[in-house]
């Protein structure tokens, strides 16, 4: 097997230039972990923020960006048992996927779900992994709740909006920037789709609702959306912060919290530990993973670029055009 690899790394912090192909050694499994050959990695938002200096790896874990990475198994350590040299897999990592090899703890490792390509495998964990621990575990999504998604087009927002159409949300409001975005996200399965520039989400939640206001919002984007979310919230609403884009929340009242017994909460999955992730994969397998095998629902992939053209694919990532997610594939049979 060869001992180096090519990977991507950034020249410092920056925009989407800093990004360069390296040569890495390739990294051996320790005795709990899988080195997988990748096909394909996905891009995800903790990778922008990593590139610009805002988002740090957890301690021990690869420089090397990428959360999530689909590929075939190329050794296992000797205390993996279900798991095979040869098996085609998709893992969930906290760093390392823009490579051509990356080790994963065996925990965090599955088999391609029967039914995707590699490069749909690679856009899957880690949004709908984020989605389902903030949206059924922490947001306690019901049958029948109304749901507001917050960047509708990204791979966030259009995996909650399937997954909210698949589990029977009553009403799904997305905010998206462009018409194209709008007409993507109402074929998906949003109800109303606000051009957030041009249009107010909070008005239009509550007309989507009857003037009740929404279950639950999955906010991405923080900023001055934080004390809009409290408006469009309906009574005892749940808000759960997944990103901060735009940055902290500033003269914030908080009484519309009190008065309507409202819950704020968030959280991150990259820090979670292995047997975290690990139980958050079982739920998946259980209760996405038929979906997924019935066609049901599926990762949207906007667009594919090769490993040496990660730059580019960050490029289109700041843009803010895409709609689902943005994959970076080591080989042709990825698609």
């Amino acid at each position: 097997m060869q001992t180096t690899m090519n990977a991507i790394e950034f020249a410092g912090a920056g925009g989407p230039e800093v990004l360069r192909v390296v040569q890495r050694p390739v990294p051996r499994p320790s005795a709990n972990e899988v080195l997988i050959r990748h096909l394909a990695a996905g891009i995800n938002g903790p990778d922008v923020m990593q590139r610009k200096g805002l988002y740090d790896p957890p301690p021990g874990a690869s420089d090397i960006p990428g959360l999530e990475v689909a590929g075939v198994v190329a050794a296992v350590g000797a205390q993996v048992e279900h798991i095979q040299p040869g098996d085609q897999v998709v893992a969930l990592i906290p760093g390392g996927g823009y490579a051509e090899y990356s080790v994963a703890d065996a925990r965090t490792v599955t088999p391609l779900p029967e039914g995707l390509t590699p490069s749909e495998g690679a856009a899957l964990l880690e949004t709908f992994m984020t989605v389902w621990t903030n949206m059924f575990q922490r947001g306690q999504f019901r049958r029948g709740d109304n749901i507001l998604i917050h960047g509708g087009a990204s791979g966030i927002g259009t995996t909650a909006t399937m997954l909210a159409k698949a589990f029977g949300a009553a009403k799904i409001i997305t905010t998206v920037s462009t018409p194209e975005q709008r007409e993507a996200s109402l074929a998906l399965g949003a109800d109303v789709a606000v051009l957030y520039r041009d249009e107010d989400f909070v008005a239009a939640s509550r007309d989507a609702t009857d003037g009740r206001g929404v279950d639950i919002i999955l906010d991405i984007i923080a900023g001055d959306y934080v004390a809009r979310n409290y408006a469009a919230a309906a009574m005892n609403g749940r808000i759960v912060q997944i990103g901060v884009i735009a940055g902290p929340a500033r003269e914030l009242d908080l009484f519309p919290m009190l008065s309507k017994r409202l819950t704020h909460i968030g959280s991150t999955l990259r820090s979670r530990t292995a047997n975290e992730k690990a139980a958050l994969l079982d739920e998946l397998r259980r209760n996405v993973w038929p979906l997924l095998k019935a066609g049901a629902l599926k990762p949207l992939v906007y667009r594919r670029f090769p490993l040496a053209e990660a730059g580019q694919a960050h490029a289109l990532m700041d843009s803010g055009q895409h709609i689902g997610k943005i994959v970076l594939t080591m080989t042709a049979s990825a698609a």
